[in-house]
């Protein structure tokens, strides 16, 4: 089994995205799945294009990308992606769409197919709080876990997609206001760890089931 997991490069005025620094600590393989990680741009368009070509590339079973989400306290496992581009800042590209879909012919929302309520209880149960959110937003996070679902339905039947936001880290919060939450990357990377085994686990379970 291939898990391809994505994270973010900085964004936004900051000068690191805790996103990409945790994906980058996951072990090569997690509960036997060979993990794939790649950075992408914080760029509605060119993320997109990237994440299509790793797709291609690798045809993992598991799909799952990895933002930032300043003022979260702690990581956060996305239900749901909507169809709507509609950016409060610039992308590091400098494009700023309002009120534009995602992809013209796809569903309003699509609600991830992982395990997402088995991944925030495993972390959980591991020592780390964690919780399911029902927004992704709608910037260049919600448009990458929208863009992924759509060719899970689309194109790709047997994948399964998703997406997890995590908090600031604790330099990230030097500046803003007090009682702005972070997390240390140790805690984000090991997060992150637990939930994309429960993933993995999950569906190694159901490949057998199917037997597969």
């Amino acid at each position: 089994m291939k898990v391809l997991i994505t994270g973010f490069d900085p964004f936004g005025g900051e000068k690191i995205n805790p996103a990409w620094e945790a994906v980058k600590r996951l072990p090569e393989t997690i509960g036997g799945a060979e993990i794939v990680r790649r950075e992408i741009p914080t760029v509605f368009g060119g993320s997109l294009e990237l994440l299509d070509r790793e797709i291609r590339e690798h045809e993992p079973e598991i799909l799952i990308s990895v933002g930032q989400a300043g003022g979260r306290s702690c990581v956060t496992v996305e239900r749901i992606a909507i169809n709507l581009q509609d950016a409060r800042i610039p992308d590091n590209a400098g494009a700023q769409p309002s009120e534009e879909p995602v992809e013209p012919d796809g569903e309003n929302a699509y609600f991830s197919n992982l395990p997402v309520k088995q991944m925030v209880s495993h972390v959980r149960e591991n020592g780390f709080p964690c919780a399911v959110s029902y927004s992704a937003g709608t910037f260049v996070c919600n448009c990458v876990m929208y863009r992924a679902l759509y060719l899970a339905d689309k194109k790709y039947p047997g994948l399964r997609a998703g997406f997890i936001h995590v908090p600031y880290l604790p330099e990230q919060t030097v500046e803003k206001p007090q009682g702005t939450p972070g997390m240390s990357l140790a805690d984000i990377a090991d997060s992150l760890h637990y939930a994309v085994e429960a993933a993995v686990l999950f569906e190694r379970n159901a490949q057998d089931r199917r037997g597969v």
